[in-house]
């Protein structure tokens, strides 16, 4: 059995972590150097799933839809039983409903070793370059405040992405998703028409020089990476905002001005829209999965009880962000 959360969380740094609700973050310590991040070819195991769902969602599945547009309860499954065409079809209908909250699951008693082995079913495992992880396990970390796409620095940013509880205040500590989708869709024509072909920078610097500044782990030198303000599913084929307030830095080739303008515009828009959001409420032995390629997600700190908030995540990187043609 994996050891109990108490002997094995690492605190972090304010971008994501466990937090009591009341003394905050701390940076996160080690020495471990990886180099950077090499390009891969992705296949996004969604586009292998029979869409019917027949293993996922077999007699005897509850579902319940947290919102119209966004998120999704299931119970009755164990997710780590799935055979590969259930983990398949996990894929896809995680990147339908954005946000998938699977209830009495046994994650948090696997040993970490055959997590992280799950994980790697959907893409390469992302170490994160500043956040804590259990002792060994890079691949894992913790959860995060404020809207962003995790780690969308990256060059392939991760996309089915997993969370799971391991200490959970007895009330407070929800977690927001927001459906890029959805916000996209809610934009004039002529917006989405502007949007397309515009490129924005993607910074992990600040997140670097934060860790640096406190004594913290820095694992891997920063990056930037230029993605397209629109993004396209490969399994959905839908579009999606590809912008988020923690990492987009600038449009490529617009003045500052010009760009703050319209990135805090699209911020603004995608913070507003409550009704292409969910909220996760977590439990014991919750798991949360969602697409990070098409969600924005923001922890809430809103606890003053002094009880631990600590969640590992897997994140396994997928595509390059791609755009397709715009079309009315």
């Amino acid at each position: 059995m994996a050891p109990s959360a108490t002997e094995t969380v690492t605190p972090l740094y304010s971008s994501c972590g466990a937090h009591s609700g009341k003394d905050g973050f701390q940076a996160a310590k080690g020495n471990e150097k990886y180099p950077p991040l090499q390009p891969f070819e992705h296949h996004d195991p969604g586009l292998d799933a029979d869409p019917s769902y027949p293993e996922l969602l077999a007699k005897g599945v509850t579902t319940n839809g947290l919102t119209p547009t966004i998120g999704t309860e299931v119970t009755g499954v164990q997710l780590s039983k799935l055979s590969p065409a259930g983990k398949d079809q996990l894929a896809r209908f995680v990147a339908e409903r954005k946000v998938v909250a699977f209830r009495d699951q046994d994650f948090a008693d696997l040993p970490i070793s055959e997590a992280l082995d799950y994980g790697r079913y959907f893409g390469r495992l992302h170490i994160h370059p500043t956040s804590g992880a259990r002792e060994g396990y890079p691949e894992t970390r913790t959860s995060s405040v404020a809207w962003h796409s995790d780690v969308s620095y990256e060059l392939q940013p991760p996309g089915t992405t997993f969370l799971y509880i391991l200490d959970v205040p007895e009330t407070g500590g929800d977690t927001l998703f927001a459906n890029q989708v959805e916000a996209y869709n809610r934009l004039s024509e002529g917006c989405t028409e502007r949007l397309h072909g515009l490129k924005a920078t993607h910074s992990g610097i600040e997140q670097v020089d934060a860790s640096r500044a406190k004594g913290g782990a820095v694992r891997r030198e920063p990056v930037i990476s230029e993605h397209p303000v629109v993004r396209t599913h490969p399994v959905t084929g839908e579009k999606a905002l590809h912008v988020n307030p923690q990492s987009t830095q600038n449009i490529v080739g617009y003045k500052q001005e010009e760009s703050d303008a319209l990135l805090n515009f699209l911020y603004d828009h995608i913070a507003y829209g409550a009704d292409f959001q969910a909220r996760v409420k977590w439990a014991e032995k919750t798991v949360v999965v969602w697409d990070n390629r098409v969600t924005l997600h923001s922890a809430l700190v809103d606890w003053k009880s002094g009880q631990r908030r600590h969640l590992a995540r897997i994140a396994p990187q997928a595509e390059l962000p791609v755009e397709t043609p715009y079309k009315a």
